[in-house]
């Protein structure tokens, strides 16, 4: 995968690494276990968030360099000092600045999938067999580039997470550039009407539902908009297999995982941009 290429993963470290806080040696005297390199770490937290494996398998596949213990403990660790939320701002706030963010067409749309484990944001899937699922709720530029997010359990309906997902692109400042908003047939509702005409957004193309004993074959009194954008965005998010079928119990560490996912996704974008117009490609 694309994104355990070197080129993309020294990149991204490179960002991780100055946002860490400096850890100081407070041992009396100074004979406790050498700490375990943040690099091991970020390069198991990687693995585990690309192929899907268990800590356990993570710890294998970097040869016992680090426990899955420490694998956790550190995740939780850069989790609390807000690493990956750092993280993810400064790749959108950079993409912004070198290619631009088209805010000209924004898809909202919702993604369900698998959960084993359960846990807080999670319910049972309609589309699998009432089985534990999760879903995301995505923003995406024209381009398909993320924009903003909410994740709850795969019992939610599209429309409950309009809002948070409203919410999150409100917070990077975002929101009042949308000029025309797609969505699909599941935001046709009076509630998602007033919360995107109190944003400010009053372009939107929402399919609408058809009326009751119109047969489903006849074509619907509006027609889907740009949405295939955020549709292939969700595609590229559920290739990494650790949102694919999530294994954790907390809404906190899911969310972890996505801001990661989108930073390899727009670290790969910019490494793109760059080798199109340099001069010796």
């Amino acid at each position: 995968m694309r994104a355990l290429a070197p080129e993309v993963t020294n990149a991204v470290w490179a960002a991780v690494e100055a946002l860490i806080p400096k850890r100081e040696d407070t041992h009396p005297l100074g004979c406790h276990n050498p700490r375990i390199s943040d690099r091991i770490c970020f390069r198991g937290i990687l693995v585990r968030l690309v192929t899907g494996c268990s800590w356990t398998t993570a710890e294998y596949l970097l040869d016992g360099a680090v426990s899955d213990t420490t694998l956790r403990a550190r995740r939780d660790e850069w989790i609390g000092a807000g690493v990956f939320d750092a993280l993810v701002s400064e790749a959108i706030v950079a993409y912004d600045r070198i290619i631009g963010l088209d805010l000209s067409e924004v898809s909202i749309d919702g993604s369900g999938h698998k959960a084993p484990c359960g846990g807080e944001g999670t319910g049972k899937n309609p589309c699998d067999r009432a089985k534990s699922g999760w879903k995301w709720s995505l923003a995406t530029d024209a381009n398909g580039i993320p924009l903003g997010w909410a994740t709850d359990g795969a019992n939610r309906h599209d429309s409950i997470l309009f809002e948070p997902t409203l919410d999150s692109m409100a917070d990077r400042g975002l929101l009042p550039d949308v000029e025309t908003l797609h969505l699909d047939r599941a935001y046709d509702s009076k509630a998602v009407r007033a919360l995107y005409e109190t944003a400010g957004i009053t372009d939107v193309i929402c399919a609408r539902k058809r009326p009751r004993g119109q047969a489903n074959h006849t074509k619907a009194p509006t027609p889907l908009g740009m949405r295939w954008t955020v549709e292939r965005t969700n595609s590229w998010l559920s290739n990494y297999g650790q949102l694919r079928r999530n294994t954790d119990r907390h809404t906190h560490h899911r969310l972890a995982q996505i801001c990661l996912a989108v930073v390899l996704i727009l670290t790969v974008k910019l490494i793109n941009w760059r080798n199109r117009w340099s001069p010796t490609n």
